[in-house]
């Protein structure tokens, strides 16, 4: 191994360390690699973007086009670059675990798509290759990192709403997924692992781990598609608090912002994922809260990241809470097939 290659077209000839600037490679230039780098760019002065992908001219483009310092031909140029500090991995999902042990052979710290991978094992698999590697590992579960999400979280741990009661998450949205998203053993199931994951995970982190699930799958609005398009699902807390989360892929034009709510003994909330506020209804009547303008999460998911890799310390959103959300869905998979709800402890 060349330990000091450097990135094509790149004129930077210094190693970062992590006291300084973080170089930051997304790995895999797909279309939400495009989304990330367009989301965040700008905003992170102290981070090098880099981008690296099996096809170079693609990476090179991404780099032109996108504000990166640089770009790789190949997964195994970035994990060689001492120009390069950590890993976005944008792969898909039956490459994560692949990834993340080139990652972590390579002394990278890895910020890894969801799902972390495809099920539990596997996702158990990711954590000990980092683990042993000593390297930080976080999931890129955005959903958590949403400005309406985390002031929902506050208010709710402070006492703003009383008991929780209800808590909704609803979208629909117009996908047909495509190549390895319509393949089963490549996606890890439909529509739930793919997207409905981020549900499972905001209610997991807004309430706690529900203690059961009953979950069914909508008719198909596409027909020839690998697995479901379309997921109900009811949860039950242990303190009896119950979620109901649809999330689905629509035939349609998306006609409806996604929005959540949550609903307790003193008070409610309302709010759209992507906007920059939410509501507060209580006696007094009803509160608009303005919050920061960071549509997906995106910007604040990476300054934690980074935080994460230069103070040494675990992140937000860890490994076990990302393996916990895929038993999530393994167990609303499992409800799906028996038409019943199940319990959702781990053994």
């Amino acid at each position: 191994m060349n330990a000091a290659r450097q990135p094509d077209g790149a004129s930077r000839t210094d190693a970062p360390g992590l006291g300084g600037r973080l170089g930051l490679c997304v790995i895999g230039c797909g279309d939400f690699a495009r989304t990330f780098a367009q989301s965040v760019r700008g905003r992170h002065t102290d981070i090098d973007l880099y981008f690296a992908s099996r096809d170079p001219e693609r990476a090179r483009r991404y780099a032109a086009e996108l504000g990166g310092v640089g770009h790789f031909g190949s997964y195994a140029a970035a994990a060689e670059s001492p120009a390069v500090n950590a890993w976005y991995i944008c792969t898909p999902h039956h490459l994560h675990l692949e990834h993340c042990r080139l990652a972590a052979a390579s002394g990278k710290h890895t910020l890894l798509e969801k799902p972390i991978a495809r099920s539990v094992a596997e996702g158990q698999a990711v954590a000990a290759a980092t683990h042993a590697a000593g390297v930080t590992l976080m999931v890129a579960e955005n959903y958590r990192f949403l400005p309406a999400a985390r002031q929902a979280k506050a208010l709710l741990d402070g006492g703003a709403l009383g008991g929780l009661r209800l808590l909704q998450l609803q979208e629909q949205f117009p996908f047909r997924p495509q190549g390895w998203r319509n393949d089963r053993a490549l996606n890890g199931g439909g529509t739930l692992i793919d997207g409905g994951i981020h549900k499972l995970s905001l209610l997991a982190y807004l309430s706690g781990r529900p203690a059961e699930i009953y979950a069914a799958a909508v008719p198909s609005a596409q027909p020839g598609l690998a697995d479901e398009d379309g997921v109900a699902l009811m949860t039950r807390g242990a303190d009896g608090a119950v979620g109901l989360i649809n999330h689905s892929w629509s035939a349609g034009p998306h006609t409806s912002a996604a929005w959540g709510s949550l609903a307790g003994t003193q008070a409610s909330i309302v709010f759209e994922f992507n906007a920059p506020s939410l509501e507060l209804i209580n006696a007094q009547g009803r509160r608009r809260i303005a919050l920061e303008d960071d549509p997906r999460g995106l910007n604040a998911m990476l300054r934690e990241f980074a935080a994460a890799v230069r103070q040494g310390r675990p992140p937000a959103m860890t490994a076990e809470d990302a393996i916990a959300d895929v038993a999530l869905v393994a167990q609303a998979y499992e409800s799906i097939r028996q038409g019943r709800p199940v319990s959702t402890s781990i053994p």
